[in-house]
């Protein structure tokens, strides 16, 4: 099971990126879970300075841009 966390304020590049997200996950046929973090404190303490930002099990893996589902199933493909 995949822990999938968007973190921003709620914009519509966070909306994007969550949508994209979870479609990426749905081809990929991965369990994941999504949740949205907007809690800027939250956001600071995980080292995110630009929002969107997409975190997988823990780790930052993207933020500052809404990448196309393409490239979302390769990061949520990659075993790191």
């Amino acid at each position: 099971m995949k822990t999938l966390q968007i973190l921003g304020p709620g914009c519509a590049n966070c909306t994007r990126l969550a949508g994209n997200t979870e479609a990426a996950a749905r081809e990929l046929g991965l369990e994941f879970t999504i949740e949205k973090v907007t809690d800027v404190q939250a956001i600071v303490r995980a080292g995110v300075m630009k929002t969107p930002a997409l975190v997988v099990d823990g780790k930052v893996k993207l933020f500052g841009r809404v990448p196309d589902v393409a490239e979302l199933k390769t990061i949520l493909s990659s075993p790191e």
